[in-house]
């Protein structure tokens, strides 16, 4: 299985480009290692369409995720499952769904319970390959629930905190004593947005050695020498006349220092300065990387004057890229990001008209251009709600994510800012950010080691694995190469089958394992009757450093939050027969062995009173025997005619195998409703069976059959069953219906694609609330290059 799994995974290796500055066997070296790693290391970057960024408990949460290979933004077809959680603020998770991917797409909905408590919430998504990494790469975003049925003080909730986060970060990495160091920092509030301020670094003797305050959102930077010996702190001011203290990073006594700044021949000047032992030079190294790719290492002797690089920037890719200096031991020494601006910008346009009228059809006319002269089919996603008073921060769109915040740390306040009217000023915050918030993606230790790295994780292309630990019932040590049996009771019959490792670890791969059913899981109980499952749930169970903001709801705007409420449980009441529709799901009627050798429809034969008889009677395929008082089962095999097997074929009722063949002919032959039989040496998995015989009851449900005791037997869900939005349409002259339609999600469209000219249609129809509506629309090319965009239009009181 490994072995499978890694031939697939290197179908889809992004082969690295690189580049050398000098022909020396340590700078071709590093270009070697990075690239066998990164051959490995395939990065997925998963971005998560929501509807809308307010909900209250009950109402339908619905999502349409993209899946990109992280170097070049395109549609990555890896995993073919996606998990998403629901996180208060200590990481409990209150819903959780997973999902199916194709093609680097997938969508779903989730209906939030009324067990969760109003207050903001953290929605992330991920797949399995992903959980590799750290969590800060899986994709988050933070919504608003509000649970109208559970009491809250929103005063309480809102109590101002006057304490504020400020961090400062020297570029490169560290203060160094007697090198001049540009100071990032970042001071944000409790609500996790900047706060406008003026401060001071004063020494341990109270002098002021340089004054500043931030640029926007909180950040911005200032230039200092530390000295040797010297402590330093930040003194504040914030706009209410509050002071606070702050220390700044510790001076160390030796390392090195790096300035990164942009000449005007289309180069970057990285200089590096270090304090060291002796005055003997040192070689460092310049390693520079975009995502993973466009890589380019360079070789400097550092003298007491520095060493300085020249980075010509198409070198680099665009977005955010990564350069690191390391020392002749090939340790990082010195750390930052850098941001190229992207040249490719994909604009889309929606035209609504007019003003509407309830219970209006709405046509959309949607077009993207990606300024390449040739139209791509961009994939889009397509959300219309009502624009409330009650209402949030917008989520993120995707041009934004995809270029800047997935590859940074933490939260970035409004990173759209840094798109809109670039200008020396906005260049220079968006730098000030790669300061704060920059992050090495890599660790070193792993790029640069001797041996292959190992991932523990596999991805998930052909089925969603279920992981556990078979061990012993006594002493609870781990049970080494036993095999073991998943099954639901279905039609047709769905078997799983996996042998444990050395460790007692056993995974399933289930494939078609689609929504709620109640699982069960054994060993072979004729031999090992002795053991017990320890089942693991399939989500992640670290979490980013990222917090959601705090919870805040204005009481002015409780009577708002009455209306939704009433709209909310309005529309429940009528969703199971008017506004909900599930998409009709194409199951396969075969059974995991394929086409059966022999079916028998028992209505079609004369009925018999024991199992014995049916199966003496006209079950050709299969022999009765009775040795030591024990029922057996002898098939024939269809390759040798008149030839049986000498050992039990693999029995079934309704898809869960039973290894009691005397239980098992006590049934009565009346509640089975069909007999198949492979005849033949059959291979699932690590098993072989000498074939294989399924019965099958009528209701699929085993008609009242007892497991043994020692079955484990429990709820699970697979990938969630499709389903499709639906709203009404009143275009039959339907529209005085007197059936109420409150919908405050008016339309969404998880899978929109624009025709050869670029062009897409949509329709939809207006309901009963008036006012104002958004429609958000997230798209991105084949190619790789995302755009959004966002309208709104007006829908007015019909006139009966």
């Amino acid at each position: 299985m490994r072995s499978k799994n890694l031939i697939y995974l290197c179908l889809f290796i992004v082969l690295p480009l690189l580049g050398f500055g000098q022909d020396d066997a340590m700078v071709k070296s590093i270009g070697q290692r990075f690239g066998l790693y990164t051959e490995r290391a395939i990065q997925e970057k998963m971005y998560l369409h929501l509807d809308r960024p307010f909900y209250l408990v009950g109402e339908t949460m619905w999502f349409k995720a993209y899946n990109f290979e992280g170097a070049s933004h395109r549609f990555l077809d890896l995993s073919k499952v996606a998990y998403l959680e629901v996180l208060d603020n200590e990481n409990n998770a209150m819903a959780q769904t997973k999902f199916s991917l194709l093609d680097g797409k997938g969508n779903g909905s989730l209906i939030l319970p009324a067990t969760i408590g109003s207050g903001t919430y953290k929605v992330r998504c991920y797949t399995n390959w992903m959980k590799n990494f750290s969590p800060d790469y899986f994709f988050e975003t933070s919504v608003t629930v509000l649970n109208p049925f559970v009491r809250f003080d929103p005063d309480k909730l809102a109590k101002e905190d006057v304490s504020y986060d400020i961090q400062f970060f020297p570029e490169g990495g560290h203060l160094v004593k007697n090198i001049e160091s540009k100071i990032a920092f970042r001071a944000v509030g409790k609500d996790g947005k900047g706060i406008s301020f003026t401060g001071a670094i004063v020494d341990q003797q109270n002098n002021t050695i340089v004054k500043f305050q931030p640029v926007r959102h909180g950040i911005g930077s200032f230039m200092m020498v530390p000295e040797a010996g010297s402590s330093y702190t930040a003194k504040i001011r914030d706009s209410k006349g509050r002071e606070f203290s702050y220390p700044l990073p510790k001076v160390e006594e030796q390392g090195f220092v790096m300035q990164v700044k942009d000449t005007t021949n289309n180069r970057i000047k990285i200089t590096v300065n270090g304090q060291l032992n002796g005055d003997e030079p040192v070689e460092v190294y310049m390693l520079s990387h975009t995502r993973q790719t466009k890589q380019y290492a360079e070789k400097k002797v550092l003298t007491k004057d520095g060493a300085v690089f020249l980075l010509d920037k198409n070198k680099l890719g665009e977005g955010v890229s990564h350069i690191a200096i390391f020392n002749e031991k090939l340790r990082p020494v010195c750390e930052r990001l850098y941001f190229k601006r992207p040249s490719a910008k994909l604009a889309i346009d929606a035209k609504v008209g007019k003003t509407f009228i309830t219970r209006e059809k709405v046509a959309l006319d949607l077009s993207a251009n990606s300024g390449t002269g040739t139209p791509e089919l961009t994939n889009m996603s397509v959300s219309v709600f009502l624009v409330d008073s009650i209402g949030t921060n917008p989520q993120l769109d995707i041009t934004s994510f995809l270029w800047l915040t997935s590859d940074l740390r933490g939260n970035v306040e409004s990173p759209e800012y840094y798109f809109q009217n670039v200008n020396s000023e906005t260049d220079q915050a968006l730098d000030n950010l790669m300061l704060t918030h920059g992050w090495r993606r890599l660790k070193w230790e792993k790029v640069f080691a001797a041996t292959t790295v190992e991932f523990e994780h596999l991805p998930e292309y052909d089925g969603h694995f279920m992981f556990g630990k078979i061990v012993g019932k006594s002493d609870g040590a781990p049970a080494a190469n036993v095999g073991a049996f998943l099954a639901a009771p279905d039609a047709p019959a769905m078997l799983y089958a996996a042998m444990s490792d050395p460790k007692g670890n056993v995974m399933f791969e289930l494939r078609n394992f689609i929504g709620q059913k109640e699982i069960t899981i054994q060993t072979d109980l004729r031999h090992d009757s002795t053991y017990r499952f320890e089942m693991a749930s399939p989500f992640s169970k670290q979490f980013s450093s990222q917090t959601v903001p705090a919870f805040y709801f204005d009481k002015t705007l409780e009577n708002n939050l009455l209306t939704r409420s009433i709209n909310m449980q309005t529309v429940n009441a009528y969703q199971p027969t008017v506004f909900l529709q599930k998409k009709a799901v194409l199951k396969d009627s075969l059974a995991f062995f394929g086409m059966p050798d022999e079916k028998y429809f028992l209505d079609d034969f004369t009925r018999f009173p024991t199992m014995e008889e049916v199966l003496r009677e006209y079950v050709r395929g299969v022999l009765v025997r009775r040795r030591q008082k024990q029922f057996h089962f002898r098939m024939i095999d269809k390759l040798l005619p008149n030839t049986f097997y000498t050992t039990d074929p693999l029995l079934l009722l309704d898809g869960i195998p039973i290894f009691d063949t005397d239980k098992f002919m006590e049934i009565d032959p009346l509640k089975v409703k069909k007999i198949e039989l492979a005849s033949s040496r059959y291979f699932l998995g690590p098993m072989t069976f000498t074939g294989i015989a399924s019965f099958t009851t009528y209701k699929s449900d085993l008609a009242g059959f007892e497991l043994n005791p020692n079955v484990l037997v429990m709820p699970y869900e697979g990938v969630q069953a499709h389903r499709e939005f639906y709203s009404p349409k009143y275009d039959s002259g339907n529209a005085s219906s007197r059936i109420a339609d409150f919908r405050n999600l008016m339309f969404w469209a998880p899978d929109v694609t624009t025709d050869a000219a670029g062009k897409a249609h949509v329709e939809f129809n207006t309901s009963d609330q008036v006012g104002q509506y958004k429609v958000v629309i997230q798209g991105v090319t084949p190619s790789g290059i995302p755009g959004s965009k966002s309208v709104t239009f007006e829908v007015g009181k019909r006139n009966f």
